[in-house]
């Protein structure tokens, strides 16, 4: 077989074709192994963009002040996190939600510690453990290492109904670039309300802290129902948190003794009247902030007496005589009253300036005395 000029013509062009193929293989493995890595690492790159890491508290934040809330889910308000108790097409309360995450190892969970929280690995729960304390019954899926452990827990066995109740850590920091005093909620606590094998007041068994920045891309995923009259779920738990649609009585602010407001006022009227004086210590911050203008003109509503024109001032008196004029008797029927601008009587004119005026000039006029 002879070679020719054409196989030459087509060999070349073939050996110029490999290294474009294999370029593309070696970027389509690149590919695949990026969307892997990406889907077992969590959310998204676009999702912890756009949650990731905002609502954490700025460290030269000039002035900060640490609140401790409590969310009773038995208020109308509080509701959106308890219902529904069973997940119903997809939809989950927030524990069963929080409960997920734990036992999939998604999230760390920490201590709680009243009032000396650390989320530091020293104080990092382990899942085992807390699931053991509170008595929920799960089956362990082995992992590599015993920190990697996922846990199974049946849907019947997450304990939904003694969940009624959360405790809330915020944080009223100073924004110097907005140049405003905004809330920051930093973690989340769910509570256990069990009763004793006795009966009696139930007891709180506050369970763990979670970061609100590592549950955050989790909740805008969770849309929920807000209202009984509209059922369209327009809101995620991630916005009832941001726009505060919750309803959190204050149970403890950060102080030097770490006491909470039960302790330091003993009763209650004095513990709701120290409620009252906080909330209105965080709402009337941000206006102590500015300096009004002396030169501001305010403008007041006018009174009745500072009536500018001649009928508002016609208006006024009217309404005054009537007040005066009208009054109930004891048998309930309406007698008149004469105010005592109409005793007084109008002044008379003279008849000589009557006589004057219908003459027309200023020329004397003699009067004639009428006799029979």
């Amino acid at each position: 077989m002879k070679i020719t000029v054409k196989h030459i013509l087509v060999a070349l062009s073939l050996c110029a074709m490999l290294p474009i193929c294999e370029a593309q293989t070696v970027v389509r493995r690149s590919s695949t192994a990026t969307s892997n890595k990406n889907a077992q690492s969590g959310p998204t790159l676009r999702a912890q963009t756009q949650y990731g890491n905002h609502t954490s508290v700025a460290t030269d934040a000039p002035w900060s002040r640490g609140i401790y809330r409590q969310i009773d889910l038995q208020k109308k308000n509080n509701r959106p996190l308890y219902f529904p108790e069973e997940v119903i097409d997809g939809q989950k309360n927030l524990f069963r939600l929080l409960m997920e995450l734990v036992a999939g190892n998604e999230i760390k969970v920490y201590e709680y510690l009243d009032g000396r929280e650390v989320f530091d690995e020293a104080n990092e729960v382990q899942v085992e453990e807390m699931l053991e304390r509170f008595h929920i019954l799960y089956e362990v899926k082995a992992g590599r290492t015993a920190k990697r452990n996922t846990y199974i827990i049946e849907e019947s066995d997450v304990p939904c109904n003694e969940v009624l109740s959360y405790y809330v850590k915020e944080h009223w920091v100073f924004d110097q670039q907005a140049s405003v005093c905004r809330p920051v909620i930093v973690a989340i606590c769910p509570v256990l309300h069990r009763v004793g094998d006795f009966g009696g007041e139930a007891v709180r068994y506050p369970m763990f802290w979670v970061k609100y920045d590592d549950i955050r891309d989790h909740l805008s995923q969770q849309y929920i129902m807000t209202d009984d009259m509209n059922n369209a779920r327009n809101y995620t738990m991630d916005d009832y948190f941001t726009l505060r649609m919750f309803d959190g009585e204050i149970y403890k602010t950060q102080n030097l003794q770490n006491m909470s407001i039960v302790q330091l006022y003993p009763t209650p009227e004095a513990q709701d009247s120290a409620r009252k004086v906080i909330e209105q210590q965080l709402r009337s911050f941000d206006k102590a902030l500015w300096v009004t203008d002396p030169n501001a003109e305010v403008a007041e509503e006018p009174k009745k007496d500072d009536a500018t024109t001649p009928a508002d001032k016609a208006t006024v008196k009217a309404e005054d005589k009537n007040e005066k004029s009208s009054t109930r008797s004891s048998r309930g029927t309406s007698t008149k009253v004469k105010s005592s601008k109409s005793k007084e009587s109008k002044p008379k004119a003279s008849k000589s300036s009557s006589s004057r005026s219908r003459s027309g000039g200023n020329a004397p006029v003699h009067s004639v005395r009428r006799t029979r």
